[in-house]
């Protein structure tokens, strides 16, 4: 087998999931235009961003773990901390800008101490960041057992700015993106270049394919692991300040299981819970599916209880396809070294 044909058919394996996922938004996005009226339009689809941009941004942090073939169900916790965090502070008077460093600079040492347990002592992540959940929780109730609610001026600036989009006079041609879902576009796009043009992002990927192999090959595995988690809990605490922006509060219940949404939308993307596999842009398509779901329950006006029922069944069927995928990529390896 010649170079080019093994990188054409490695290629062809970890897209499989991706196109399966964007093939899966269109259906359901067509399926919601016929079926319901003023569905299709500019506003539905750019609502898909305002209403989960958190939820993108939380998701692309985890996609780095994943990758790795790690997990971090802390993130929920972190979110909702960051929020609290903010609205306690902004309440006792400290400007947004040095508010907002602080929460980032939390989220980053979260995930540096995670990190490094999870590497250097050899323990299980999902225990790691188990206790990390509890611990982000914990302190959200500490802080403040009732909502908190923000009042400051560049709070309710990001929370109400928003860019007309418009492409003619007919209502369906026309919506509005707010001003934080250009963090999420931001993220998106420095996510895409480390993870394609940076070495770092190999690294990411090589570890969660073997991490011994990439041990052996040179790559510092410590770094990269530990990087991760960074990663996923920086950008936790970023979801965390967009949806403080999204909701005007911060509140130590708010978001209560969300790392499992975040995970679904990795999963549901394209990412393998193996390891190595992964895609940033599959993860906010598939967060943009379980926006469609919630559209279409909400249409249906069925319990909205009804959301979850439909992504958990999304993700037993994702996980099935991965499974597939690994299989057909054993046997094409098998095949490969017999020739």
């Amino acid at each position: 087998m010649t170079r080019g044909e093994n990188k054409k058919k490695k290629f062809h394996i970890n897209n499989v999931s991706l196109l399966i996922t964007i093939v899966l938004f269109v259906a359901m996005f067509i399926f919601g235009s016929i079926r319901y009226d003023h569905f299709f339009s500019i506003s539905t689809f750019l609502n898909l961003f305002n209403d989960n941009a958190y939820l993108m941004i939380a998701g692309i942090g985890e996609t780095f773990v994943l990758i790795t073939g790690g997990i971090d169900i802390s993130i929920s916790s972190t979110v909702a901390f960051t929020g609290v965090f903010m609205a306690h502070c902004l309440e006792k008077g400290m400007p947004a800008f040095v508010v907002i460093c602080l929460a980032l600079l939390i989220g980053i040492t979260v995930g540096a101490v995670q990190g490094s347990l999870i590497h250097y002592f050899k323990l299980q992540p999902f225990i790691v960041t188990l206790a990390g959940q509890f611990l982000m929780r914990g302190l959200c109730v500490v802080i403040s057992e009732a909502s908190i609610p923000i009042n400051d001026s560049f709070f309710k600036g990001m929370a109400l700015g928003r860019i007309p989009i418009s492409f003619g006079e007919a209502k369906p041609l026309n919506g509005k993106i707010y001003y934080y879902v250009l963090i999420v576009m931001v993220v998106l796009l420095v996510s895409i270049f480390v993870l394609k043009k940076l070495a770092f992002g190999r690294a990411i990927y090589a570890v969660g394919g073997n991490e011994q192999s990439a041990a052996l090959m040179g790559l510092n595995v410590a770094r990269t692991k530990i990087g991760v988690y960074i990663i996923s809990s920086f950008c936790a605490a970023l979801a965390g300040i967009v949806f403080s922006f999204y909701t005007l509060a911060g509140y130590g219940l708010q978001n209560m299981g969300m790392e499992l949404d975040a995970i679904s939308s990795a999963v549901i993307g394209g990412t393998l819970l193996t390891g190595g596999v992964g895609s940033v842009f599959g993860t906010m398509v598939g967060a943009m599916i379980q926006g469609i779901i919630q559209t279409i329950v909400t249409y249906e006006n069925l319990n909205t209880w009804w959301t979850k029922v439909t992504i958990a069944g999304l993700l037993c069927l994702f996980i099935v396809i991965q499974r597939v995928i690994a299989v057909r990529a054993d046997a094409m390896k098998g095949k490969a070294t017999a020739e």
